[in-house]
């Protein structure tokens, strides 16, 4: 079995890696695709190493099999192996080097293109394609489609790491890809498998209690869960040799300046130019 492949673990193990020790929730069903979705982590170092034949086309009719809003697929994915369209995505992602280092590279869109070419072929006016609902069905469906290939793809072995600062520049983007109008690319994923030096341990998520609330919003105790989910994430860090900030600074830092949004403060002009009126 490949070293990237998920270690079988009993359920107790599982969520404790999740949420730690001190924050496990009710025990409950489980089976082995409950385990591998608990298993999840991103892997940011990768071996260049060839995937099977036919892996992009398993991993591509995982993502069709996802659910989809009426139906309409308003989602495409464009597979990228050439090593000067991976560096030049690389560039548009602050440099992630990982991003070059993958076998395969998946840029997951936003796409109403398609419907629209159906209705100039069937003299067809879709009025609704101009309003801020479609491209959000179109982001969502992307990223229930990418969701399901992450899971397949590490069933298979693989490992995976999402790419959202494709946001940062989504007209090179265009650019590289050769994107028509009404076409976006929401984010990236890498795949391949894991260099034996990448970090591949289980990030700890916040604990249950802090985002499942039962018939109300809102859970008192989110001041104490927060500063134990804080101290969990530090002990994370330090293990994985990371910049060591809690959670909480962490977050306040990445939404508590423009700078720190890469010039993704300008996407409402910027999806608006590549075909998607936002009304």
């Amino acid at each position: 079995m490949n070293s990237s492949a998920p270690i079988k673990t009993s359920k107790p193990e599982a969520l404790a890696r999740r949420y730690g020790p001190d924050a496990l929730p009710a025990a409950g069903p489980w089976n082995a695709h409950i385990e591998l979705l608990l298993s999840h982590r991103s892997v940011r170092g990768y071996r260049h190493e060839a995937l099977p034949e036919g892996t992009l086309e398993t991993l591509v009719a995982a993502a069709q099999s996802a659910a989809t809003s009426s139906n309409l697929q308003a989602w495409s994915v464009v597979a990228v192996t050439d090593p000067a369209a991976k560096a030049a995505l690389a560039k548009v992602a602050g440099n992630q080097k990982h991003i070059e280092q993958c076998p395969l590279f998946l840029v997951w869109l936003a796409d109403i293109s398609r419907n629209q070419r159906m209705a100039t072929e069937e003299n067809a006016d879709l009025i609704a394609t101009a309003y801020m609902e479609t491209f959000l069905v179109a982001a969502i469906d992307a990223a229930l489609a990418a969701q399901n290939a992450t899971v397949a793809a590490e069933s298979l072995g693989l490992s995976t790491v999402y790419i959202g600062a494709l946001r940062n520049d989504p007209l090179k983007v265009r650019e590289v890809l050769g994107l028509p109008a009404g076409t976006m690319g929401v984010f990236g994923l890498c795949v391949g498998y894991a260099a034996p030096d990448a970090a591949n341990e289980v990030k700890p998520r916040l604990p249950q209690a802090a985002v499942l609330f039962r018939e109300q919003y809102g859970n008192p105790d989110e001041p104490a869960l927060r500063a134990g989910y804080d101290a969990r994430l530090g002990e994370f860090s330090r293990r994985n040799e990371m910049a060591q900030v809690t959670w909480t600074k962490r977050v306040i830092s990445r939404l508590g300046t423009i700078a720190a949004m890469k010039g993704r403060d300008k996407l409402v002009e910027i999806v608006k130019a590549m075909g998607f009126p936002l009304r």
